[in-house]
């Protein structure tokens, strides 16, 4: 991993769909060499996939709520069940084992507050859970998929 892939994956990080002639011209390759090094970085697991980044609010997806969780059960069991459970929600779309005194944090999307409802009474269903807590985000300060790369 050098410069050149690093400013590779943070210009795709802002517009997967550059074309690989405007990419090379970017990072001063031609076009072969960058579509090279693309490949590579896709066979080095650094890319996953390509997605679309759809805008929640043209999708009647305004409510965002954080939900906290906390239970007296960690056995095995419960815990798969758990969390394959939660994982077939389409409103969870991150999904966290914490440590401290919560023991997940799910970030859920809904159209409204009635909504949020229907989607708690069955996530209640699904186990035994020993608290939960919603939090419903005001306003979003901040939202993004770039990672940052000066780490690498």
């Amino acid at each position: 991993m050098d410069d050149i892939d690093k400013k590779i994956l943070s210009l795709l990080q802002v517009n997967a769909d550059i074309p690989v002639a405007e990419l090379s011209k970017k990072v001063n390759l031609s076009s072969t060499p960058c579509w090279l090094r693309i490949n590579k970085l896709y066979k080095q697991g650094y890319i996953k996939k390509k997605v679309a980044v759809i805008d929640r609010a043209k999708i009647n997806l305004s409510t965002v709520a954080f939900v906290q969780i906390r239970t007296s059960q960690h056995n095995m069991t419960w815990s798969k069940k758990f969390i394959e459970g939660v994982k077939e929600m389409d409103e969870v779309v991150e999904f966290y084992r914490l440590s401290g005194t919560t023991d997940y944090l799910l970030k859920v999307l809904v159209p409204s507050i009635d909504k949020f409802d229907e989607f708690y009474k069955k996530l209640t269903d699904k186990v035994d859970l020993s608290d939960v807590t919603t939090s419903f985000s005001m306003e979003e300060l901040k939202q993004t998929s770039n990672l940052p790369l000066h780490y690498i």
